[in-house]
């Protein structure tokens, strides 16, 4: 976070660096409002990433003046997001602070005409971007939308809600009428948008926007979907001697994987890896090991071991199980989920055989362990003699990504892991 102080001894609050990867963050409320004081350090918004939600403390002690980013709005990192009239400077009057976000409107103001879509000429509240992006492509004119926002500001919420009852119910953007020359309609245009929820309603489906969580996951599997060559690779591993071993020492199969996993990493330095644009870096010795852990209906979260390979099976477990822990309990912080060079997914917890898993960009690679079911298998004595066997056996799948590596050198890395771990 860093800050910057003016002629009036204001503060610059920005949207703070949570993690080398980190990029921009959300909104996700304000704990204070204009006019509140505030201390050195106190939290004045929570904020939410692609990996985790936290709260943003101040800068500094005295009056919040000025709050420049709305809840629901992302901004990219070190954006002033609100202003702070330090304790002891010149701070401003209340009528000059109600003033400030006047004056900040005007970069916002609607590109359309005295008018268009974007904000009837009786209508002097502001929109977010987002919030006038979907009435522009929606055809609404927000003077008929309720806000229950700071001020009767129209949040993305209320306009979801009004899109899908008001507009149902024929309080549609045709009152007032559209002007012609607005530049959000296209031409020619018949009649408003088709009513999508009420056709919705009609088939008994219930819309709703998709959770901030499943929003910054879409987003974020949507861009490694995009910017690696993704390719899958298969083996089937016995996991008898894992059975055996897990019993004796009380863990579960899991951290007995992951520590075959980081010993086999350390031979395969392409895979233990992260590739950003045309830039490989290797982590060699050091694992820095990513743990997909499920909160149920909410998705899932990766917190990552830090230099795995210092810790033993049942280290791992230990470890495991208290980020699994805190991931679930939202008592996660910024460095628990940053950081990873390998990841491992585990659905075959839950029953699954066989996934696809994608890889989490920055890094080149994925394993997914899928269940272990027992099945009957061919097995051979020393002797070279084959039998049929009754095994448990589960499918190691590799997700990687073909610019850092071929295919040779995933089946080897698979190979050798199933190697380990059948030993």
């Amino acid at each position: 976070m860093s800050s910057s102080t003016t002629e009036q001894a204001l503060v610059d609050v920005t949207m703070p660096q949570m993690g080398t990867s980190m990029s921009e963050g959300t909104i996700v409320a304000w704990l204070k409002s204009v006019g509140d004081s505030v201390e050195l350090e106190e939290m004045i918004c929570e904020i939410s990433t692609d990996k985790i939600d936290t709260e943003c403390p101040s800068p500094a002690a005295g009056e919040l003046v000025e709050i420049l980013v709305e809840v629901d709005q992302t901004v990219d990192v070190g954006t002033v997001i609100a202003r702070i009239a330090a304790a002891g400077g010149a701070a401003p009057t209340a009528p000059a602070a109600a003033e400030v976000p006047d004056s900040a409107a005007a970069p916002e103001a609607p590109v359309a005409p005295s008018g268009g879509l974007a904000a009837a000429p009786a209508d002097d509240r502001r929109y977010s971007p987002l919030v006038r992006r979907i009435a522009a492509d929606r055809q609404v004119d927000l003077s008929q939308v309720r806000g229950t926002g700071r001020g009767g500001r129209v949040t993305k919420k209320d306009l979801l809600a009004w899109l899908e009852n008001g507009a149902a119910n024929g309080a549609g953007p045709s009152e007032p009428p559209l002007h012609s020359d607005s530049p959000y309609r296209p031409d020619p245009v018949p009649v408003a948008p088709a009513p999508t929820p009420a056709g919705s309603a009609d088939l008994g489906g219930v819309a709703e926007p998709l959770s901030r969580i499943r929003r910054s996951i879409g987003a974020a599997m949507m861009r490694s979907q995009q910017l690696t060559a993704t390719c899958h690779t298969v083996v089937e591993c016995d996991f008898s001697a894992v059975e055996r071993e897990r019993r004796e020492i009380g863990v579960t199969a899991l951290p007995l994987v992951a520590r075959s996993v980081v010993e086999v990493l350390r031979r395969y330095p392409d895979l233990n890896a992260t590739l950003d644009g045309d830039t490989i870096t290797r982590y060699g010795e050091r694992v820095h090991l990513g743990i997909a852990v499920s909160l149920g209906d909410e998705g899932l979260i990766v917190p990552v071991v830090h230099d795995a390979q210092e810790l033993s099976a049942e280290g791992l477990s230990t470890r495991i199980k208290d980020l699994a822990k805190r991931a679930r309990a939202k008592q996660l912080g910024p460095d628990d989920v940053q950081g990873a060079s390998f990841t491992i997914t585990s659905p075959g917890a839950f029953g699954a055989v066989l996934a696809t898993p994608v890889i989490d960009h920055p890094q080149v690679a994925i394993l997914d362990m899928e269940a272990i079911v027992k099945r009957p298998v061919v097995v051979t004595d020393a002797a070279g003699a084959d039998a049929i066997a009754i095994r448990p056996m589960a499918n190691f799948v590799l997700g990687w990504d073909h610019r850092a590596l071929d295919g040779v050198y995933a089946a080897q890395f698979l190979s050798s892991l199933r190697e380990a771990v059948e030993r």
